[in-house]
């Protein structure tokens, strides 16, 4: 799969046309599938939260960008209807659109549907991470982020890249966002390690990593 990991969304023109050329055509042409699953499982997560980023109407831009046709994947429903009814979903669409929230949350949930085991043979198909959303796919998220506690009781994710993310670098919202912050939070981690602001996104094809930026990142 070919995957594009925001801290905030698509916020910048780099960053869209990131996405464009991931696609391969333009956003009016293409079928978009979003998973609001993770916002549930954060604790500022809220039905009104979930409506926001389903309807376009956050400050993180994704459900609101112009897609051909859009459709909600909710990961937790998955497992009570089969395969056989969700696959033809994912499989027709061009892109899936991963909300924020907490990235142990949205990884127990793509086990449990079975979209984990299915994100790796999505060749041609794009991820476009939020926050959590780009999150999960890393081995590990760092104890600083576990707030929602996974069966397995530790921080691993999906381990689908080979690098951890610390999102929303320098946040003015956020004081233990620092870059100070995020260094201790990768000297506690195994692997490489980037911090993105929400100008920044992390582009990932066939294992090719590639930032998008306009504005300030760092890698540990």
């Amino acid at each position: 799969m070919k995957l594009l990991l925001t801290s905030a969304g698509v916020k910048n023109p780099s960053i869209r046309q990131a996405m464009v050329d991931l696609l391969g055509k333009p956003v009016e042409e293409a079928d978009a599938l979003c998973i609001p699953t993770a916002g549930y499982g954060h604790p500022t997560g809220s039905p009104a939260g979930a409506w926001r980023f389903i309807t376009g109407r956050s400050t993180t831009p994704m459900c609101e960008l112009g897609w051909k046709s859009m459709g909600v994947l909710e990961l937790t429903a998955l497992p009570s209807i089969g395969a056989e009814r969700w696959l033809p979903w994912v499989q027709q669409a061009d892109v899936l659109l991963a909300n924020g929230g907490d990235a142990l949350y949205l990884c127990h949930w793509m086990r449990e549907s079975g979209l984990a085991e299915l994100v790796p043979s999505l060749h041609e198909k794009v991820w476009v991470g939020l926050s959590a959303g780009s999150m999960v796919m890393a081995p590990r998220i760092g104890q600083e982020f576990v707030g929602w506690k996974s069966p397995a009781g530790n921080d691993e994710t999906l381990g689908l890249v080979d690098f951890s993310i610390f999102p929303h670098l320098d946040h003015p919202a956020l004081p233990e966002n620092t870059m100070a912050d995020a260094e201790r939070w990768a000297a506690a981690l195994p692997n490489p390690a980037y911090a993105i602001d929400d100008d920044t996104a992390i582009k990932v094809v066939d294992g090719v990593v590639e930032i998008v930026s306009e504005g300030h990142w760092r890698l540990f």
